[in-house]
């Protein structure tokens, strides 16, 4: 089936399109939304200026559509990206959560397209050993739960697995950082002819929570 893929450069909607892949779908587009405020009530936020590098070290086509950061403008935005596409359905990155998941499918009905869901109600131990086994490597750059401190920015994901899941079992927090309590970013993939290579980033902490914004990166060829 020709898809479009709803790619943030985040762990699952990487995930997600590789799993899509897998199953003998063509991904021919990566469609990424872009919140002009700090946050987004559908979509992730962080380090959305990297997408482009990723979509190239795949060799697929970018949509790139803005909002608000409102659900109105969520769903106006994925709307606008999805309606011109020649494809039959989108996929995206949802794992737990009810809102994402009925608003994508809303306007999914709209367009007579299907959603499809790789990760949805997926045992998040499960998860992540899918995401380790298939080769990704991700990065977390931000933490906004307790038990998560700065030192944890710039960490790949699959290197403090075990701490992670103890953080989540002690501080009952989302292992995959479904309630947010975490982002993370794509360096490499399977699906990639390069690797992103970060050159310069930024930390920025407030006492409790923290994000690392990447200011410029480049992509290095595989030997």
């Amino acid at each position: 089936m020709r898809l479009a893929s709803l790619y943030s450069g985040g762990k699952d909607s990487t995930l997600s399109l590789y799993l899509a892949e897998q199953m003998g779908h063509s991904v021919e587009y990566l469609v990424n939304i872009i919140s002009n405020s700090d946050d987004s009530m559908i979509f992730h936020v962080p380090n959305s200026n990297i997408v482009p590098l990723l979509a190239e070290a795949m060799d697929k086509r970018l949509i790139t559509e803005f909002t608000d950061g409102s659900e109105e403008g969520d769903m106006n935005a994925l709307r606008n990206a999805l309606s011109d596409l020649d494809i039959k359905g989108v996929v995206t990155g949802a794992v737990l959560s009810d809102y994402q998941w009925e608003r994508m499918n809303i306007v999914c009905d709209e367009l007579d397209i299907v959603c499809i869901a790789p990760l949805w109600r997926k045992d998040q131990d499960d998860v992540m050993h899918e995401l380790i086994d298939s080769g990704i490597s991700s990065i977390i750059v931000g933490v906004y739960a307790d038990g998560l401190d700065d030192k944890w920015l710039g960490k790949n994901i699959s290197d403090p697995y075990d701490d992670l899941k103890r953080v989540a079992s002690e501080k009952k927090i989302s292992m995959i950082g479904e309630g947010g309590e975490y982002e993370s970013l794509t360096l490499d993939s399977p699906m990639q002819h390069s690797s992103v290579v970060i050159e310069e980033y930024e930390k920025e902490w407030n006492g409790h929570s923290g994000t690392m914004n990447v200011k410029k990166a480049k992509l290095m060829k595989r030997s």
